[in-house]
């Protein structure tokens, strides 16, 4: 079935946006904030964390990216009033990191200034690799400041090993993934078990040290790969969670690290520019496309 799903793949990424949204529900908690946090208290009801993140990035616009600033200060305010179990992830493009230093420091500091007022947590998502090394900068700049900051690594970069060596001090905090990029070849590996072995060598790193591993990843190999790990050395549970984006098939696999008492948190995108985020994420599984038809034809059964 899968040519059929590529073949249906290729006409959603040219229908309005209205036929595509029965796709995107999937992956997009919805448009607004009061949407979003909706799917964030059912996702606490069933026992995940969550992260939330409001879609876009490389904001050419200094008014805009002040915007979403004041957008996420109000998401932490939002999220406390909610008593919800959810922190907040930003792309630093999002907020002027394309435009000027300045402003990206201005907005990132009013950020940052909500998550200390709330006593919450502060992900600084990573991005294509122009941005690594002022992303990581950033992050070296405000932690001594807040100490509930965290970054991501992404395990194809050959630089990510390295880099958390480096960080890997008391009370760093990294959510580690494979990485979504189109990068080079010189900089990024390309082969699926070098990178599965660099996300496995990755959360050793951190969790051998005094670091928290945040692991990113629906790669059910990896996870049981690294669960077996955590198991053998006796790592605290306070010491890491799995991460997994929202509405992606993980068949039974959640419930059982929840079972163990293990953190799961659910990172939930949101806002309008929802299009393009979910023509990625259905690109990644094209699988979906099925499990959405299957649910649609059962709808339109009910309602006969």
């Amino acid at each position: 079935m899968s040519w059929i799903n590529i073949g249906i793949l290729s006409l959603i990424s040219n229908l309005p946006k209205w036929m595509v949204h029965p796709f995107a529900k999937t992956y997009v908690a919805g448009e607004t904030v009061e949407r979003t946090m909706q799917v964030v208290k059912k996702m606490n009801e069933r026992g995940y964390a969550c992260t939330v993140d409001i879609l876009g990035e490389h904001i050419q616009s200094p008014a805009k990216a002040k915007k979403i600033t004041k957008d996420y200060c109000n998401l932490y305010e939002v999220i406390n009033k909610e008593t919800l179990n959810c922190n907040i992830s930003i792309k630093l493009t999002h907020i002027g990191l394309e435009l000027n230093e300045k402003l990206v420091k201005e907005n990132f500091q009013k950020i940052l200034h909500h998550a200390k007022s709330y006593n919450n947590f502060l992900r600084i998502d990573m991005e294509n690799s122009p941005y690594t090394q002022r992303t990581i900068d950033l992050y070296q700049r405000n932690i001594s400041s807040y100490e509930k900051i965290g970054i991501v690594l992404q395990a194809y970069l050959k630089r990510s090993l390295k880099d958390a060596e480096t960080l890997n001090t008391p009370g760093f905090n990294t959510r580690i993934c494979k990485g979504i990029y189109n990068e080079p070849s010189n900089i990024a590996l390309k082969d699926r078990k070098e990178i599965q072995d660099s996300f496995f060598l990755i959360t050793k790193q951190i969790l051998s040290g005094e670091g928290f591993a945040a692991i990113a990843t629906h790669d059910i190999a990896l996870i049981d790969r690294i669960e077996t790990w955590i198991e053998q050395n006796n790592i605290a549970n306070n010491r890491f969670e799995f991460q997994v984006l929202y509405g992606v098939p993980m068949g039974n696999r959640l419930n059982q690290l929840l079972n163990k008492g293990y953190t799961v948190r659910q990172y939930i995108p949101f806002g309008p520019d929802w299009f393009d985020y979910s023509l990625r994420r259905l690109k990644e599984n094209p699988k979906i496309i099925s499990y959405v038809l299957s649910n649609l034809a059962r709808r339109t059964i009910r309602r006969r």
